[in-house]
């Protein structure tokens, strides 16, 4: 089966799994995911499953990728926010629905061959840094949308929902254990937050800092270690 049979395919299962926004669903048709992923796994760019990339991370699935943005109400007024560029795919998907995206990676190696790819594919409202995301963008802020491609243990980090606009929507997983993960939807309003929980998922660790070459080989040895204080908002 050709690619584009395979793409046509996993469109077909995205509209059954209740990705209905046709905005989203173009973006995804028209962005090829093929060129986000190592050449040993191009025949199975559009299969519905997660993909190893470098420093222990993954390209997520199609679902969740088309879950998550759906789940963001992007349009094309917006300026977005991500938290981990990791292959660059989620941000080429963005940069289909928003007017710019701003995106952190905290590894290095990871942000240089994702600022590749969107270059080759002449991607140009996406701007890219390697930083610590948890502490956001303060430059760029305040931003209409947050996606985070990490998970929080138990909280959003504070500088993220400090920088999301008022009526901003963050989308973001959370969960201290993988088996326990959520995407939550938190959107800012005058009297506060008010959180959505959407669907369950399993996601690398959200980390601190700029990754060295030392703590990169240990993330991967060890993706899930990771530790945070508890977090109370309003749902």
């Amino acid at each position: 089966m050709s690619l584009l049979a395979r793409k046509i395919r996993l469109i077909m299962k995205l509209r059954k799994a209740g990705i209905t926004d046709t905005a989203v669903l173009g973006a995804i048709e028209r962005v090829p995911r093929e060129a986000f992923i190592p050449p040993m796994f191009h025949d199975q760019a559009y299969e519905d499953i997660a993909l190893p990339i470098d420093c222990g991370q993954t390209i997520s699935q199609p679902l969740v990728v088309a879950s998550m943005t759906q789940a963001l109400k992007v349009n094309d007024r917006h300026k977005v926010l991500e938290i981990g560029t990791g292959s660059g795919y989620q941000a080429a998907i963005l940069s289909r629905l928003c007017r710019r995206v701003y995106s952190i990676e905290r590894h290095r190696p990871l942000l240089a061959t994702a600022e590749k790819r969107l270059g080759d594919l002449k991607v140009r409202n996406i701007t890219c840094k390697a930083a610590d995301g948890m502490k956001g963008w303060i430059e760029q802020a305040p931003f209409d949308r947050i996606i985070v491609t990490a998970a929080a243990a138990t909280e959003p980090p504070e500088p993220l929902l400090e920088q999301l606009s008022l009526g901003g929507i963050l989308v973001i997983p959370m969960g201290r254990d993988k088996a326990s993960q959520f995407i939550y939807r938190i959107t800012r309003q005058e009297e506060g937050y008010h959180c959505e929980q959407l669907m369950p998922v399993r996601f690398v660790p959200l980390l601190p800092d700029v990754a060295r070459n030392e703590t990169a080989q240990k993330e991967q040895a060890d993706p899930y270690s990771f530790s945070a204080d508890s977090f109370a908002f309003q749902s």
